[in-house]
């Protein structure tokens, strides 16, 4: 829910089960190799305080950090200037739940970019909903 108080917009938020045992998820969502297998090349090290890079194409480079590390539960990172992304996962009967939350956004900030908050959320809604089927095809591969 919208806070008009201060600007704040929603999360960006999915869960889906995924057909793998939770070790072989982990290692797609917090290690350098597995986050290039599905989502973007990057200089990630699954180390709290970490700084890394994400290369986002003609996007450019995107500064991160590792600010939560729970092997094999959750990985969290600071995103560019104002955004947090974090991957939960849960065992369910040898597949993993995968929940995926990008939240950070302010309906009065842009980004580095210099395009507004609420433009950009939209955008990676619909990306964040095309990646979870590419994360699932990397796993069954």
């Amino acid at each position: 829910m919208e806070d008009k108080k201060n600007g704040t917009l929603p999360d960006i938020r999915y869960t889906i089960i995924l057909n793998a045992p939770i070790e072989k998820v982990w290692k797609a969502v917090a290690t350098s190799e597995g986050i290039a297998g599905w989502w973007m090349p990057n200089t990630f090290e699954p180390v709290l305080g970490k700084e890394f890079v994400l290369h986002a194409g003609p996007y450019g480079d995107s500064p991160c950090k590792v600010t939560e590390l729970d092997p094999p539960n959750r990985v969290g990172f600071d995103w560019g200037k104002d955004w947090h992304l974090a991957f939960e996962l849960k065992e369910v009967d040898g597949k993993t739940e995968f929940t995926l939350i990008h939240s950070g956004w302010d309906a009065d900030k842009v980004t580095e970019f210099n395009q507004p908050h609420t433009v950009i959320r939209g955008i990676m809604d619909k990306g964040w909903a095309g990646l979870k089927g590419k994360l699932a095809e990397y796993l069954e591969v």
